[in-house]
């Protein structure tokens, strides 16, 4: 199979699967901890920590990003170390975008909340309801992956979600993109680009790249506020 076809497949089997059998929240736990450990050890720009039978063969080019930032140490970290057996969670269901966040960052600053809320909506929803070369495609099962995927990568966990899926829907070449975009974006090159979803039109991986921006921006924002509220409180 092609990998548009192989993909297609497993959005298939999984919904097939959902239908069936629903896992257990012990298994759902199991399976977003998985994630989020092997999320660490995705090294932006190419490779994981481990090995495996991938790698991309271009040299990462070095970008100088000093001359937009006050602070030349200022980046992402991941949000604990390697090998540490009990990394910390945030639970989506402690502290959500619309039932805490939303309403706070309005409070701060009048109608920002509504004017955020409708930009990850509208972009969380974009779809041609298409895949490549096939049309009328329900992509929400795939566009919910990338998106959790995100949020799995700064340790927010979604207790409703089967952090399996992702595991299926994203190779590791993607799963290197999406970190290298979400958290190093100056170290993001062309051939990074075009090594996943081969297939794919431009406009459709364009889409991944807003959904992608727009979950570190939520996730970034989760953080911030709930710190807000309880200082607060």
């Amino acid at each position: 199979l092609s990998e548009l076809e192989a993909l297609m497949e497993r959005m298939k089997r999984l919904q097939e699967d959902k239908e069936d059998e629903e896992a257990s929240q012990e298994e759902m736990a199991t399976r977003f901890e998985k994630e989020k450990k092997e999320s660490l050890l995705v090294i932006s720009g190419g490779i994981y920590a481990f090995p495996v039978p991938f790698s991309f063969d271009d040299e990462i080019v070095s970008t100088d990003v000093s001359r937009y930032i006050e602070d030349p140490g200022f980046g992402y970290k991941d949000f604990a170390r390697r090998g540490e057996d009990h990394l910390p969670t945030f639970r989506a269901q402690d502290y959500t975008w619309e039932n805490h966040g939303f309403s706070l960052v309005n409070r701060l600053y009048s109608d920002i909340g509504h004017l955020l809320d409708e930009k990850f909506r509208m972009v969380y929803n974009l779809t041609y309801n298409t895949m490549a070369t096939h049309e009328d495609v329900d992509t929400t099962t795939l566009r919910r992956a990338l998106f959790n995927y995100v949020h799995c990568m700064y340790g927010i966990r979604y207790d409703d979600y089967d952090y399996g899926e992702v595991n299926q829907l994203l190779e590791r070449s993607l799963k290197v993109y999406i970190k290298t975009v979400t958290c190093y974006p100056e170290r993001t090159t062309k051939r990074m680009y075009d090594s996943y979803w081969r297939q794919f039109k431009h406009s459709e991986k364009v889409h991944v790249n807003l959904l992608l921006m727009e979950a570190r921006m939520q996730a970034e924002l989760l953080y911030a506020l709930r710190a807000i509220t309880r200082h607060l409180t």
